[in-house]
């Protein structure tokens, strides 16, 4: 029964994706209105090119007013870090042709070496900054006295379409960030409560791993909205720090969950009560997601459960065994009910922030993975690229190939740190190629016979609304982004529109030769193989683990959780690409974070004073024996007596002690030992 009232919802929540919603509409007009406003004034103004105000908008309109809003930011500072390397390299190196070009390659590359380590939108606006540079500098080429001007008139067209897209998304029926953290928030809990009673019914694996991966997907979404929600205005700012410690907690239930589903059959009277109760919580959540309006009940219950699961199973002394895999269920149990109540507090929090006053101090570290041998790969490949098709705009002297270049620089560095680029820029290519044959019916066709303002909005609305709307559909983002702006740089809207083929056509050929170089940029030069970086970043996960077990500092759980789960994140967009074989890879991964939080246990049960000194002896030998395991053990030799010694030590540790301190480190050793035996090879060293 309830099974089926969760696979209900997991439709309702899925359903088609394609038909446009009231608020897509908002977002597709909203844009729409911000480019002409934009454009109108880059008319006004008599900027040289206004089209670029123009294709601000669409390049940085998002459906939420704090994302605008950050893009834009960050699109400004690229834009000006990039302008100033344009005047700086023009300056430096304007007389010498191949100084020049080989100078704004390899800024190129820096910039893309840094935007390869940061995330959106800081990565954008590292990218920005070294293909502006390019932008800017090719036009003074031969006239570096230009180059000011160039750079002063590309900023000024920036900032006017950024200025129009903040203040149209912030004032006409916005979409705040602050309120889409609550509701996005609201639908990661009932995932989380979907998933939960999916794990106690032990049902469809399938959906189960799929929503397991939605919430790490989820969770990394809203630490990247605690931005936005303090660029939407400073009343805003304290949203972030709960949101931060929420993140934290979400990631534990999480955890839990997953833990509890490992953990699926009870065998003893102790844990049906608990268990029974948590599965009736989360169905009647799921059933009646509009009792998320009052979380008080659900944080009573909750609180109940938890203390519940605290108290030790009376057993028979006969029954060591049976009674460490009650204790090992009901801590897992307590470690998810207080977690799922921690995030219902977070969302009252966010409901109504706390004052700067009373807000908590010591905020959870989060923290992400950052790759720096793929930062490398990204960053030579786009400076070599960058250069390569520069050399042959110098030698050929071809006046559009200057155009291919600037295109080549924009790919390779833009799309360099997508888990796919190829398919990414692919896509860009497709867009952009769908937009030449509109840009030319309007540009070249309509417009010079029918000028005006008035008929260039006849002609272009039709086109620019449902290509915002295809913008706001996560399945046709990329491609329907591509098709707005390059239908604007190809049309390259005027006061006086004339027709003239030639140059037009020539234009929009050299931006789709330099797309289609770019893609073979990717595909020739150092492609990326997904098993290297899968293999990299299990190594690194590896490393972590023996971190936890060898270093005297013990990091914050949050730390380790936010960065191990950021790592199983990227890991799901690799193994997308590697087939069926990278599922037990990322099982693996989720183990290891079972596994560190359970090291983390013991690391701090060692620094408890009630632990005896026999049991913190054991402890510490077997942390330095997973350590070993962990650095040294290749796939396919035999395991080494870790996970023996851990079952022997839970298992004495249960006989000897039934204090309540005691046992939950014999269940912490159980965990262990079970996650290394489901997955051997992903905890040996080297795998292939």
């Amino acid at each position: 029964m309830i099974w089926a009232r969760l696979k209900d919802y997991l439709g309702a929540r899925f359903a088609d994706l394609t038909r446009p919603t009231r608020s897509d509409w908002i977002f597709a007009l909203r844009t729409v209105s911000a480019g002409l406003i934009a454009l109108l004034a880059a008319y006004a103004l008599k900027l040289d090119h206004p089209q670029w105000a123009m294709m601000t908008v669409f390049i940085v309109a998002q459906p939420v007013a704090g994302m605008v809003l950050a893009k834009g930011f960050y699109r400004l500072l690229g834009t000006l870090a990039g302008g100033l390397a344009a005047i700086g390299i023009t300056t430096v190196f304007g007389s010498n042709p191949w100084l020049l070009v080989t100078a704004l390659a390899v800024w190129i590359g820096i910039s893309t070496f840094v935007s390869s380590l940061l995330r959106n939108p800081e990565a954008y606006g590292a990218a920005l900054a070294g293909y502006t540079a390019m932008i800017i500098g090719l036009p003074a080429f031969g006239q570096p006295h230009l180059v000011v001007d160039l750079a002063v008139a590309r900023c000024a067209e920036i900032v006017l379409g950024i200025i129009c897209a903040g203040v149209t998304s912030r004032l006409i029926l916005p979409k705040l960030a602050g309120e889409a953290i609550i509701e996005r928030l609201k639908r990661s809990i009932l995932d989380l409560a979907v998933f939960a009673g999916g794990a106690f019914s032990g049902r469809d694996a399938a959906v189960l791993a799929d929503l397991h991966r939605k919430l790490i997907a989820e969770a990394e979404t809203l630490g990247e909205m605690r931005v936005y929600a303090r660029l939407e205005a400073p009343s805003l700012a304290t949203r972030a720090h709960p949101v931060r410690r929420t993140i934290g907690q979400l990631l534990s239930a999480l955890s839990a969950a997953r833990a509890l589903h490992a953990h699926a059959a009870p065998k003893n009277a102790a844990l049906i009560p608990v268990r029974a109760d948590l599965q009736a919580l989360v169905g009647e959540l799921v059933a009646r997601p509009a009792a998320l309006d009052d979380t008080t009940p659900w944080v009573a219950r909750l609180d109940a459960i938890a203390a519940r699961a605290r108290q030790m199973p009376d057993m028979p002394d006969g029954q060591a065994e049976e009674r460490l895999g009650a204790i090992t269920r009901l801590t897992i149990a307590a470690d998810f009910a207080e977690a799922f109540k921690q995030v219902l507090r977070g969302l009252d929090a966010l409901r109504a922030p706390a004052s700067r006053a009373a807000r908590v101090r010591k905020q959870p570290a989060l923290m992400v993975h950052r790759d720096y041998h793929a930062a490398s790969r990204n960053a030579v490949r786009a400076a070599l690229a960058t250069l390569l098709v520069a050399a042959f705009w110098l030698t050929t002297k071809w006046s559009e190939a200057a155009g291919t270049v600037i295109l080549v620089s924009v790919v390779s560095s833009l799309f360099a740190a997508r888990p796919d680029p190829v398919q990414v820029a692919w896509g860009f290519f497709k867009g952009t190629l769908l937009a030449l044959p509109f840009a030319f019916l309007v540009g070249q066709i309509a417009l010079p016979a029918l000028p005006g303002f008035g008929w260039f909005m006849v002609f272009v609305v039709p086109i620019l609304v449902p290509a915002a709307l295809a913008m706001a559909n996560p399945r046709y983002v990329g491609v329907a982004t591509a098709f707005a702006i390059n239908f604007l740089a190809f049309l390259s809207p005027h006061q006086g529109m004339t027709y003239d083929p030639g140059p037009f056509l020539a234009g929009c050929a050299s931006i789709l030769v330099g797309i289609l170089l770019a893609i073979g940029v990717f595909i020739v030069v150092l492609p990326s193989d997904p098993w290297v970086i899968v293999n990299r970043i299990v190594r690194v996960m590896r490393e972590d683990l023996a971190r936890l077990c060898l270093h005297e500092r013990v990091p914050r759980r949050t730390a380790f959780e936010s960065l191990a789960y950021d790592r199983v994140n990227q890991l799901m967009s690799q193994t997308q690409r590697t087939g069926k074989k990278g599922d037990s890879v990322l099982d693996g991964s989720i183990a290891g974070v079972t596994i560190g939080i359970e090291i983390l246990r013991l690391r701090h049960a060692l620094q408890s004073s009630t632990l005896p000194a026999e049991t913190a002896l054991s402890i510490s030998n077997f942390l330095r024996g997973l350590a070993r395991e962990l650095l040294f053990r290749r796939p396919g030799e035999s395991r080494t007596s870790t996970v023996t010694v851990a079952r022997q030590y839970a298992g004495t540790i249960a006989q000897r002690s039934s204090a309540g301190e005691t046992l939950p480190v014999a269940a912490s050793l159980r965990i262990i030992a079970a996650a290394i035996e489901d997955f051997p090879d992903f905890f040996a060293k080297d795998r292939g």
